[in-house]
């Protein structure tokens, strides 16, 4: 009987657990979907390579949320493919981006530094409520911790467009926010490549053992 409870006791734990996480992605999804529709917006007002990057990455990270919905309650290895798939969906966006910015290096444009800086602070207190929502999820599973990864990778990338923003209105010059667009690509590389690491070890760790030949 003990033996019983003990194990309904388990399955109700993690019940209540997946439907947090559950909870927490649904909320990071419908946050990252309205920055990548608000500041994707801005970007192309304001001509903004660095803001059309943000937006761009915003939006990855709510298809990279949705695949995490898929994955909660299903087994480590399904976790560590919707981990995988969230890495490549992060390396394309960054090849995306470069694209961007070498297109927008050869059509010259004129970014607004001062939208800049408003949309960057804007999106950036956001990216601060995702991170509080995902705190305490990061170490439970590997799709959680990719989704961690995601948001602290926007923090780094919105405070550069701030900083391209001040360089802007500073040199009058768009150099700075086609190589803040470049440091926004470099970034989501390296997190791609990160996530698919983990993806990687997390996948041999919950990997079920070989059967023994019979001798």
């Amino acid at each position: 009987m003990s033996n019983e409870c003990d194990a309904d006791g388990g399955e109700s734990e993690l019940d209540v657990r997946d439907a947090t996480q559950r909870r927490t992605l649904v909320w990071v999804l419908a946050i990252n979907l309205a920055q990548a529709l608000v500041i994707g917006v801005v970007g192309v007002a304001a001509d903004s390579t660095g803001l059309m990057g943000a937006a761009l990455d915003n939006l990855a990270d709510g298809l990279v949320y949705a695949v995490s919905l898929y994955a909660v309650g299903h087994s480590v290895v399904a976790k560590a493919r919707a981990a995988r798939l969230s890495g490549f969906f992060l390396i394309a966006l960054a090849v995306g981006l470069l694209v961007e910015v070498l297109w927008r290096f050869a059509a010259g444009g004129e970014p607004v530094g001062m939208v800049m800086i408003v949309a960057a602070i804007a999106n950036a207190a956001a990216n601060l409520v995702c991170l509080r929502l995902l705190r305490a999820h990061r170490k439970e599973a590997v799709n959680l911790h990719a989704s961690w990864i995601f948001t602290t990778n926007d923090m780094i990338a919105n405070a550069g467009i701030a900083v391209s923003g001040v360089a802007i209105i500073f040199f009058k010059s768009p150099l700075p926010d086609l190589l803040i667009g470049l440091v926004v690509a470099g970034i989501a590389l390296k997190g791609g490549w990160e996530i698919l690491e983990q993806a990687r070890q997390a996948r041999r760790e919950g990997a079920p053992a070989a059967p023994e030949k019979q001798r």
